[in-house]
């Protein structure tokens, strides 16, 4: 059996592996339906709902598919009984935008709640610090 902790980062793992195949049902499973996502590009007062969500990828995915990186590296989870939060740091950006700030990544937050027995994702908060050309 395995820890809520397993589990959460197991199901954060398969969501970002799910974006970087491009896999919109990958990426919409675990999701609860009143899910809410601030997101880098607008709208900056963010989504609400799993339909509203599930919009925001395709254009993502077209960016992606140019050859953009997308990749967890370092994942940290703290599980209540019926509550836990994730923070993650990930490698996103095409190699230009790699190779021009190579220590910029972005910035991943989950909110989950259990639901049915299983953890879903209500929250996402995605975001890149502020550049300031003294990386």
């Amino acid at each position: 059996m395995t820890t809520d902790e397993e589990q959460i980062r197991a199901l954060i793992t398969r969501w970002a592996a799910a974006v970087h195949r491009g896999d919109l049902a990958g990426v919409l499973a675990d999701h609860a339906a009143d899910i809410v996502m601030f997101d880098v590009p607008p709208p900056y007062e963010g989504i609400r709902g799993i339909d509203a969500y599930r919009e925001v990828w395709p254009p993502f995915f077209e960016w992606q598919a140019r050859g953009a990186a997308f990749a967890i590296e370092s994942l940290d989870v703290t599980a209540g009984a019926d509550v836990a939060f994730a923070h993650a740091l990930l490698r996103c950006g095409t190699p230009q935008d790699l190779a021009e700030r190579p220590a910029q990544r972005l910035r991943l937050t989950f909110g989950l709640r259990r639901q049915d027995g299983r953890w879903v994702v209500a929250h996402e908060h995605h975001s890149f610090p502020e550049v300031t050309g003294a990386e």
